[in-house]
């Protein structure tokens, strides 16, 4: 009887709408189309040969007549299907590989993204319109601002802070993170829903952004652009002087914002420096909200969260398309300030969704497998280094306590990298693991709506768990973990396309200065030879193995390194060395370098003898001869 009334009152409760999978139209694999492939054309003298362009196509290409070669140009980027039957279907022409601007295409096509919207979708999207404030709550007096690197086009999250009047909270603060409520435009079960859910987030190029909404949305309606009135999703945090959330309330509001600032600005002006648009801001904006983050940062270090320092880099392009410069994104206090504010909304989220026992995608990241926590301890323990057993409760705490060792130490990078490689890939899941990395207990994606839609999962949860609209929401059964898995692995081809994109415009780059000699780091050891990363630049290439001059060398895979079975010379990841350019290949994505070769001791030229002649060797000899004579003379006359 007991069982029949639980299983009643959870029936009754209600849910927020996701539609089941079956509403996506979901197609079966006997309807799949042939698989694409990204080939690029070689003229032969009957026709042609397409050539594999992506990295990962197992294809090896096709050849191809003079009738399907028709209007095809030398080093044109071809898009094309091959049937069971072995023949070629033509697709699309992406144009030259001599032009930046293909990269993308070449990426968005190799890892099939969608990237075309339909008219009923963009249709929807174009006949949204700012909601009136009718039950909504006004935060439009509150000066939020938005913070973004310089060449961000959307702006979703928008922040604020102050002091707490409460006299029961010294020194606290109260902070406001509004969301752009994407929930408002987008609909369950709509074509603008299932075309959301089917890229499961936005895709960033070097040059050019693949939206998981159409444009009018997201650099639009749901861009909380300064001095507009724009929908929002926000919760209003009560932190106390330690960084601990004492209280938090979510609304469904409308903001205007005050101002779009950048990093820059924000660090330039917590440090002294302002501009016309930081000036008025300083003092009851931008401080404030520093303040706000040393609190929270308070806390960040009293729970311990892995601090893990990764390079990336900034590609800054002409109009047409080609590389000016490439930089490496130096992190910012300023970075840490919105993240900070960030993971406290989210955390707050994932609180809410709990304390009513509500369905949630949940950002899940599962403790590090234990073989491979005991091979980075074995190899720090090799380096004689003081390093604790990674087990127990305090595991992250003995990973920093080794970061911490060898900062400034070679190889330094070296554990950077072997950390990173130890941990478990974070994904979404409908059953709330933790969040190993930032070592918490529950946590989800709440800040990006217009990019992810696991935000947009948990915003209609909110608003359907917390009654804030008036609409009622239909009890459904969510199958929450097809949707997690779905967009997890929609996460992780995105970012694989990124990163062949990027490494494509690397070597672009690297094609520039061949033969010419940088310093870098080994951050990757295998069968093919030694990964290595340049400093400033953050290109990586391959030593290949057969380049390893001077002896026979063997991969020692445990120690990460190569050794020299004669010479015993190593080769070992985080290694610092000397390379010179010596390939670089767009097409493949590929960069190769050679060691420079630096001079040791035994390597200088040898001193020539003072006495070259044979004339003066022969006298010096005699004088020897003569000088031996004498000193045999006194020993025996001493003897006597």
């Amino acid at each position: 009887m007991e069982r029949r009334r639980k299983d009643k009152r959870i029936a009754l409760k209600r849910r927020p709408h996701i539609p089941k999978k079956k509403e996506y139209g979901g197609t079966d694999k006997s309807e799949k189309q042939s698989r694409q492939h990204v080939g690029l054309f070689v003229p032969k003298r009957l026709g042609g040969f397409l050539s594999p362009c992506h990295r990962k196509d197992p294809f090896s290409g096709i050849y191809i007549d003079e009738n399907q070669a028709k209007g095809f140009n030398e080093n044109d980027v071809i898009v094309y299907c091959v049937t069971r039957e072995g023949e070629f279907q033509f697709v699309r022409n992406l144009g030259s590989i001599e032009s930046p601007k293909t990269y993308a295409l070449m990426g968005i096509h190799a890892y099939d993204l969608p990237h075309a919207f339909s008219e009923e979708s963009i249709n929807i999207a174009n006949k949204g319109t700012i909601p009136e404030l009718e039950k909504r709550t006004d935060l439009r007096d509150l000066p939020l601002v938005t913070i973004d690197g310089a060449d961000a086009r959307d702006f979703d999250d928008a922040v604020f802070a102050e002091r707490d009047q409460d006299p029961r909270n010294p020194d606290g603060w109260r902070a406001v993170v509004a969301i752009a409520d994407v929930s408002y435009y987008v609909h369950p079960a709509s074509a603008l829903d299932k075309e959301a859910h089917q890229r499961g987030n936005s895709v960033y190029f070097v040059d050019r952004v693949v939206p998981m909404l159409p444009e009018r949305l997201s650099n639009d309606l749901c861009s909380l652009r300064p001095n507009e009135d724009r929908a929002c999703l926000a919760v209003d945090m009560i932190i106390d002087k330690s960084g601990k959330v004492k209280s938090y309330r979510f609304k469904r509001a409308l903001m205007r914002s005050k101002a779009r600032l950048t990093y820059a600005q924000v660090e330039k002006a917590i440090n002294g420096t302002t501009d016309p648009i930081t000036e008025p801001l300083l003092n009851n904006v931008i401080l404030p909200l520093h303040g706000c983050y040393k609190s929270l940062k308070k806390a960040r270090n009293l729970r311990g969260t892995i601090e893990i320092e990764k390079t990336e880099n900034t590609f800054e392009l002409a109009e047409d398309g080609s590389i000016k410069a490439v930089k490496v994104k130096h992190r910012l206090e300023s970075h840490q300030l919105i993240e900070e504010l960030m993971i406290a909304a989210n955390v707050c989220a994932a609180k809410a969704l709990q304390a009513k026992d509500w369905p949630n995608v949940y950002r899940v990241h599962e403790r590090p497998d234990k073989t491979r926590l005991q091979t980075l301890y074995s190899f720090a323990k090799n380096l004689r280094l003081p390093v604790k057993k990674f087990n127990g409760t305090n595991i992250i705490g003995s990973i920093n306590q080794l970061l911490q060792l060898v900062k400034d130490l070679p190889y330094g990078k070296l554990f950077n990298e072997l950390v990173l490689r130890s941990q478990a890939q974070a994904r979404y899941s409908p059953h709330n693991m933790g969040h190993f990395g930032l070592n918490l207990n529950a946590y989800c994606h709440f800040t990006s709506p217009i990019r992810r839609y696991a935000d947009l999962v948990v915003h209609r949860s909110l608003i359907a768990a917390l009654d804030l609209d008036t609409q009622k929401h239909s009890v459904i059964d969510l199958d929450l973990s097809d949707v997690s898995d779905h967009i997890s692995k929609r996460e992780r081809t995105a970012m694989e396309a990124e990163r062949e994109v990027q490494d494509r415009f690397m070597a672009l780059y690297m094609k520039e200065h061949l033969g010419n000699i940088f310093s870098g780091t080994i951050v990757g050891v295998g069968i093919p030879g030694l990964f290595v990363e340049l400093d400033d630049i953050g290109a990586q290439g391959l030593i290949h193995k057969n380049d390893l001059d001077g002896d026979f060398f063997i991969l020692d895979e445990a120690n990460h390194c190569y050794v020299g079975k004669r010479t015993r010379k190593t080769y070992q990841l985080g290694k610092r060395i000397k390379i010179m350019v010596t390939n670089a290949d767009p097409i493949i994505c590929s960069i190769g370098f050679s060691l420079v070769k630096e001079k040791t001791a035994h390597e200088k030229k040898p001193v020539k003898p003072k006495t070259a002649r044979p004339e003066l060797k022969e006298k010096q000899g005699k004088k020897n001869k003569s000088d031996l004579a004498k000193t045999k003379s006194k020993s025996y006359k001493k003897s006597l």
